[in-house]
């Protein structure tokens, strides 16, 4: 039986503190692109984060099955965060 991973909000860039720019007040989930049950290949989109500045997309590092979700539009959200659960291939 496969065991399920998590997916995490990916480290910032170095220079998302030092500029200022893009890390501009909180950091939301614009748009939640999964679904528990849904097949998803390495580098598919998952979410969309807005920073105020900017919107950055959160691909895969994996292909597999998604179990869980653990966010939701309009969420406040950081760095390390677990975005969902996904039962690898």
């Amino acid at each position: 039986m496969l065991s399920a991973v998590e997916i995490r909000i990916p480290k910032y860039p170095e220079c998302w503190s030092s500029c200022g720019n893009c890390a501009n007040g909180d950091i939301i989930v614009q748009s939640v692109l999964i679904a528990v049950g849904d097949r998803v290949a390495r580098d598919d989109t998952l979410i969309v984060l807005e920073t105020g500045k900017v919107a950055l997309d959160i691909p895969s590092p994996y292909e597999g099955v998604i179990t869980e979700v653990r966010v939701g539009e309009y969420q406040s959200v950081d760095e390390g965060d677990v975005i969902a659960l996904i039962e690898r291939d």
